[in-house]
């Protein structure tokens, strides 16, 4: 169980939220909900031991199980396989077991004698912590959040940010930890392991607080929402379900509004009253006494939620090019004895639409990473053409320095842009004031998608590589990134899980990968971009 008390958070000057007291409790599965930079991440992160609240406390009485939305994955020499059984302390008993085999195959009697001792001893802990049906209910796990045995043998450092993600998410599913928490849970995952995360959610016996835009998770899984509200600094509990919280929602905001509205009328006939009683001195004290009676009924009603502000984004016209901005020739990647795909030519025109496709693991990020420049390929070339000017979106936000402010991570991406200018754009992406000030670092996934964005605005980029950019984001900032997908000029190569994504960009041309086979997009492909 999770118990915060007084729990009060704030951002430099900002208050997030004020001084709240709640508690999470077996089988209570929370959706924590509200817009981007609402403080949904920094609340989670607090729960979770993580950071320190400006005031307040948080106690647990069992384990607690956290995924942020950029996950540390420690030592990345260590196997996926290892990182995965490390939640339960199981890796370090097969490493022992591993150095003894090693010495029971000695030569020498001694270190074989020693290498005997050691083997009973791991493997006597081992059982304790639940033996080999404990690595099989890893691999289980892994197995169903698109992790096949191949990806769990190799290093983490040879796997791709999405695949590292999902180790991450495996490593916290099989800990058995008393309290989940988790940040967007279902960011790299494919429709057949979402479906499968559902079903495990649903029947986690312990508590549960997720942050997710996933509309069928929330729907299926949570019975309990807290609504954090930006405006007000404060959290809405409802013990319900997602479905009958939106309608008891809408059914709180039309009160608020009744209430409001009835409170004004009353408080402004009071206040004419007043004046006319403010000039008769013998009724200056029934005059005041009305105004203090006007202002304590505008105090008793809670404000009508103000409308979530919402980033407001439009690409620039992009810079002038040649026929062909970017191709390559026979791109080959491997990442130790992992084939990755080989052989791989493309050419992106002028303003065309490209999609990637391809099933977890199979190189998207990879494929966008080398034609970015940000990776080198073991075979083939970038060929980049007449005025190519690149804009890369990177779905782990590598393209941010997290040690430079925001408004420091404007100037590098345009280091000629006015600061006047740059204020102005980030103000449009919701970044004002002190916001401007802070370390990227500190930022929420939603913020980060928002600043990586606002320095693709800022390019002038003719060819845009897009990897997941609606991840992170509430459903009124996504349509605004998939308007603005509509409305660019230049060429786009994207990679997504999105269909609203795709519909919005109306692609040309689809690349299927690991093949690197190059065809005409048709609404065939519809199907395969979940799946993807």
């Amino acid at each position: 169980m999770l118990i915060a008390t007084d729990l009060e958070l704030r951002v430099g000057p900002r208050l997030l939220l004020e001084p709240t007291s709640f508690r999470v409790a077996a089988g209570d599965k929370i959706g924590l909900v509200g817009r981007n930079g609402a403080g949904k991440t920094t609340l989670t992160r607090i729960l979770a031991g993580e950071g320190q609240p400006t005031d307040g406390t948080v106690t647990s009485s069992g384990s607690i199980g956290y995924l942020p939305q950029d996950p540390r994955t420690g030592d990345l020499d260590v196997l996926a396989r290892d990182r995965i059984l490390s939640a339960r302390g199981i890796d370090e008993a097969f490493r022992g077991l591993r150095e003894a085999e090693k010495k029971m195959a000695s030569d020498h009697e001694k270190t074989r004698s020693k290498g005997v001792r050691q083997y009973a001893r791991w493997d006597e802990r081992l059982h304790v912590l639940g033996g080999y049906a404990a690595e099989s209910e890893a691999a289980a796990i892994a197995s169903s959040l698109g992790l096949p045995d191949q990806v769990l043998g190799q290093p983490l450092r040879t796997l791709s940010g999405g695949q590292r993600r999902r180790i991450e998410l495996a490593r916290i599913l099989f800990s058995d930890a008393d309290t989940l928490l988790l940040d967007e849970p279902t960011n790299h995952l494919d429709a057949d392991s979402i479906a499968w995360l559902r079903d495990f959610l649903k029947n986690h016996q312990g508590g549960l607080v997720v942050i997710s835009h996933d509309v069928e998770l929330v729907e299926d899984v949570v019975n309990r929402v807290f609504y954090l509200d930006a405006n007000r600094s404060t959290i809405d509990v409802y013990n319900m379900g997602w479905r009958q919280y939106q309608v008891q929602r809408e059914a709180d905001e039309k009160r608020r509004r009744r209430e409001l509205s009835n409170a004004e009328k009353q408080a402004e006939t009071l206040r004419k009253q007043a004046d006319k009683f403010r000039a008769k001195a013998t009724k200056a004290r029934a005059a005041q006494q009305m105004i203090n009676r006007a202002d304590k009924l505008m105090d008793g009603v809670q404000g009508v939620r103000k409308v979530d502000k919402v980033a407001k984004l439009r690409f620039p016209d992009p810079a002038p090019s040649g026929r062909t901005p970017l191709s390559a020739e026979g791109l080959s990647k491997s990442y130790g004895s992992l084939e990755i795909f080989t052989g791989v030519d493309l050419a992106i025109d002028r303003g065309s639409r490209v999609v990637i496709l391809g099933l977890n693991g199979a190189g998207k990020t990879t494929l966008l990473r080398l034609l970015g420049s940000i990776e080198q390929p073991d075979t083939g070339r970038i060929l980049p053409g007449h005025g190519l000017k690149l804009g890369y979106y990177a779905q782990e936000h590598e393209t941010l320095d997290v040690n430079l402010s925001v408004l420091e991570n404007m100037m590098s991406a345009a280091p000629d842009l006015p600061d006047v200018e740059a204020r102005r754009t980030l103000g449009s992406f919701l970044f004002s004031g002190d916001d401007v000030d802070k370390p990227a670092g500190v930022l929420s996934g939603g913020e980060k998608t928002r600043l990586a964005l606002a320095t693709l605005v800022v390019s002038s980029a003719n060819v845009l590589l897009l990897d997941e950019p609606t991840n992170n984001l509430d459903p009124a900032s996504r349509e605004e990134i998939l308007n603005a997908l509509r409305n660019y000029k230049g060429a786009i190569v994207l990679v997504t899980h999105d269909e609203g994504a795709v519909e919005a960009l109306q692609p040309e041309r689809v690349i299927m990968l690991p093949d690197g086979v190059e065809d005409m997009w048709t609404s065939e492909f519809n199907e395969l971009i979940a799946l993807a």
